[in-house]
């Protein structure tokens, strides 16, 4: 850099930024910015109009010949008509023949920018096209294999050892089937086998996790989240991730564990969208629309599985989409009906429909069963809150404790869980056949054949005692899945929360249900006649299911199509919308004010991510209080090749403004540091001589003028050959005042999506904020007037004592294991002694 030139934008306030990164507990609240590459929305914008008018410019240049061939033949056409006109001994020009020759150039100009257009039109719905099929076929085949390993724990099939129990006993009852053969004949061999092949699963999934792709696991939704509104991770969208967490997902739904698969089908329809999109010239460097097929295949991935396509929509609506458009809308519409298309054709369930949950609620709800509905929703709303609270506790005592053992831990987690849960039948049994039957309205009189449904739960209120067994069952069930669902979420395998949560919320809601039947069950107290029930307890477990979700997702219109979607149930749409309002109005009131699971696993995992949705609170700050401490400008004019690769070297600022001069630092535009260190290098490439004394312009002395609207800054000295970059300058400054509220400025990076805002003080470069440093300035004032809004300081003493007793009990353990072995090396010694002897 010249000797005069020194960096701008010094801050004369106490900087919090030095207080921040030198304090361990505020860096954990940004342990993650750094993974994360800020996408420039301007420049994207930028760019993707001049790489379209370069585009057509190519194709333009393909028809220069025909172009030619037509000012000939005009040429032609004239010297006919001038000839023919001087026989004629008239007097003519030839206006009129060119006239003709530029209204056709034109509409030559207007078919090619229309051809261009259409083209990649085609390819945007083409691509769609292939990832909702892809989406569809990848979720049909987790279907089908989860269903057989699930199958797989407590036997297996005769006649075809691929097929599970459904599809073995087609057409007889499961209890008179003969053709399933259970592993062993005695009750503690099927025990055994069945938490051995439940070990075997998990522990496989944990294991390709974490040699394969680390970032297959977990859920996946925070990350696909940030990267819509404007982010960037490596590897996390791509081919591998895709392939192990299509491979693990199945094995860990299998290994009855407490999660489910909702947040990785979103992970791995996003993975989707990202590898299909980089096949295509036109996508594979447009994060513009790389981000409208993420959204898109989002939707998909919901779509498919929850078998709701329009609940798909609305979940990338109100989850994952930070500035939602509707041409966005319709891509993702199109695109989960696509995959829901696909899956409906490979026809997974053989019922020839998509409906998991087909019930037929055919009583009406009555005024009288409100109470319960709020009950039901006060359940939701507690249930989101405590779930999430233990939740972030487990994962930060994993973090701190458990992050190097993380098969072992999951080993753990698929031992415990199916030692327990056995011996539940809703924990035992697959979740989504749990709530199949806990849907069900147990009708005792029809006319449709088939439809009346056997199962021990529909002959609980045939007696009290029986009725008070099944309850205290359920709850017992409620209690035991919410504790696995808080210590099995997040562990390192691909594992989702959503259907663990309509489980927990079923069998509260069956509960709950069979007690309003025990009350209500009188037919004579209802207005129909019918002689059926006045209360249907499957309704509950219905609601309970939709109240669980609700609290947890904290969404709301997606979760009540869902629900509908899912079962069908098109007569409860006022409970349903009752019972989610009133979890959603819990969570508003009594939760830490994050949103969903989901969000507050943004904020713990120190993901940047500033949400529209959010409520933020920047106090009486300015912006000039969250700005960055010191700015590094470059001038326009006058720096060496060699200054500027030892600057961009030395920088670890991402975007550089460029000033006319250190004195009037007028900014003229801004650099990306990127590009410009891809410059250099392509330059030294292409150059056998020595480039550091060469000078380099950023900006020309015309475009300067057209800026200031004044030549008094145009350096007039002559620097002789220079090296033009200004094809790598983003002429398109935001710049705000100082004075501007920070509210303001949230708003233009939500919506205007810059990486960076240049701040200025009458026309003078002072300062520069980009969205991580408004993300970092948020959480900083959050935590310094609330302190940590998920763990205190008893919590590290509590993870201590736990981890100190595990320790004791694995001491233990393998103490045991030590004696046992060495007994067993003893005892062939000691026989082989006594047969000498004798």
């Amino acid at each position: 850099m010249p000797a005069d030139f020194d960096p701008v934008g010094q801050l004369n306030i106490d900087s919090w930024q030095e207080t921040f990164d030198n304090s361990d507990e505020y860096t954990r609240l940004t342990k993650r910015f750094k993974e994360f590459r800020t996408v420039d929305w301007v420049r994207e914008a930028y760019e993707e109009n001049r790489e379209y008018y370069r585009e057509l410019l190519r194709s333009k240049q393909g028809s220069s010949e025909e172009e030619e061939g037509m000012y000939r033949d005009s040429e032609d056409q004239t010297t006919i008509e001038e000839r023919s006109e001087s026989e004629l001994g008239t007097a003519s020009s030839s206006s009129s023949s060119n006239s003709r020759v530029l209204r056709s150039l034109g509409n030559l100009n207007r078919i090619q920018m229309i051809k261009s257009r259409l083209w990649i039109t085609f390819q945007e719905w083409l691509a769609l096209t292939l990832i909702g099929t892809i989406i569809g076929s990848i979720a049909g085949s987790l279907n089908i294999v989860s269903e057989w390993l699930g199958d797989l724990k407590a036997g297996y099939c005769s006649n075809g050892f691929y097929l599970n129990k459904d599809f073995c006993c087609w057409g007889e009852a499961e209890e008179q089937c003969s053709n399933w053969v259970p592993w062993s004949s005695f009750g503690v061999g099927r025990y055994l086998i069945y938490i051995v092949l439940s070990v075997l699963f998990g522990t496989t999934a944990a294991m390709l996790c974490r040699y394969y792709a680390p970032t297959a696991a977990g859920s996946g939704i925070s990350e696909v989240k940030c990267i819509v509104s404007g982010f960037v991770v490596d590897g996390f969208l791509g081919w591998w991730t895709l392939l192990i967490k299509s491979i693990g997902l199945p094995l860990v739904i299998a290994s009855g564990l407490s999660v489910g698969k909702e947040g990785p089908s979103v992970h791995y329809a996003a993975c989707t969208g990202n590898v299909i999109a980089k096949l295509f010239t036109n996508f594979k460097n447009s994060y513009m629309h790389q981000s409208q097929f993420l959204t898109a295949a989002s939707a998909a991935g919901v779509a498919v599985a929850f078998a709701a396509p329009i609940g798909g929509v609305l979940f990338s609506i109100e989850e994952i989409s930070s500035n939602f458009k509707l041409s966005t809308v319709w891509k993702s519409y199109y695109c989960a009906l696509v995959a829901t298309g696909t899956l409906s054709a490979m026809n997974t369930f053989r019922t020839g429909q998509l409906v998991i949950f087909q019930v037929t609620y055919d009583t009406a709800w009555k005024y009288f069963e409100i109470p319960f509905y709020i009950i039901l929703g006060i359940f939701g709303g507690i249930y989101g809150i405590v779930i999430s609270k233990f939740n972030i506790k487990c994962v930060s005592f994993r973090n701190k404790y458990l992050k190097d053992h993380p098969v072992k831990e999951v080993a753990l987690l698929c031992l415990f869980t199916a030692s327990v849960g056995y011996f539940s039948e809703f924990i035992r049994l697959d979740m989504t056949e749990g709530m199949e039957i806990l849907f069900h309205e147990c009708r005792e009189k029809s006319n449709e054949i088939g439809s009346v449904f056997e199962n021990e739960i529909c002959q609980a209120a045939t007696s009290k005692g029986r009725l008070i067994r099944t309850v205290i069952s359920l709850l017992y069930a409620t209690l035991l899945r919410m504790v696995l669902v808080v210590i099995s979420y997040n562990s390192k395998i691909p594992c989702g929360i959503f259907v663990p949560s309509m489980a927990v919320g079923a069998t509260f809601g069956k509960a709950l249900g069979l007690i309003a039947e025990a009350i209500f069950n009188d037919p004579s107290k209802c207005s129909s006649g019918d002689g059926n029930n006045c209360v249907i307890s499957g309704t509950y477990a219905f609601l309970g299911a939709g109240a669980a979700l609700c609290g947890i997702t904290n969404l709301t219109l997606a979760v009540v199509i869902i629900m509908f979607e899912l079962t069908g149930a098109l007569k409860y749409v006022i409970p349903t919308m009752i019972v989610v309002a009133v979890t959603k109005i819990i969570g508003d009131r009594f939760g830490i004010g994050m949103g969903g699971i989901s969000d507050q696993m943004v904020r713990f995992n120190g993901i940047p991510f500033l949400d529209a949705k959010e409520k933020h609170d920047f106090g009486s700050t300015k912006l000039s209080d969250a700005m960055m401490k010191e700015v590094v400008a470059l001038p326009y004019t006058g720096l060496k090749f060699g200054e500027l690769e030892q600057l961009l070297k030395e920088t670890s600022f991402s975007v550089l403004p460029v000033i006319d001069s250190a004195k009037n630092a007028a900014v003229l535009g801004v650099a990306d540091k990127n590009a410009l260190l891809h410059a250099c290098i392509e330059a030294r490439g292409s150059d056998i001589i020595d480039l550091s004394d060469k000078n380099i312009r950023l900006l020309s002395d015309s475009k300067v003028i057209e800026i200031c609207g004044t030549d008094e800054f145009v350096d007039s000295l002559s620097l002789g050959d220079e090296l033009n970059f200004e094809q790598f300058l983003l002429p398109e400054v935001i710049s705000v005042n100082t004075q501007t509220s920070l509210y303001s400025v949230l708003d233009i990076f939500i919506k205007l999506g810059p990486r960076a805002i240049v701040v200025e003080d009458k026309g003078r470069l002072c300062g520069l904020i980009t969205r991580k440093d408004l993300a970092k300035f948020e959480l900083y004032l959050q935590y310094t007037k609330h302190g940590n809004a998920f763990l205190s300081l008893h919590d590290d003493v509590v993870f201590e004592k736990i981890w100190n007793i595990m320790e004791d009990i694995g001491t233990k353990w393998n103490e045991l294991v030590e004696m046992v072995w060495k007994r067993r090396s003893v005892m062939p010694e000691a026989t082989e002694l006594t047969e000498h002897n004798s």
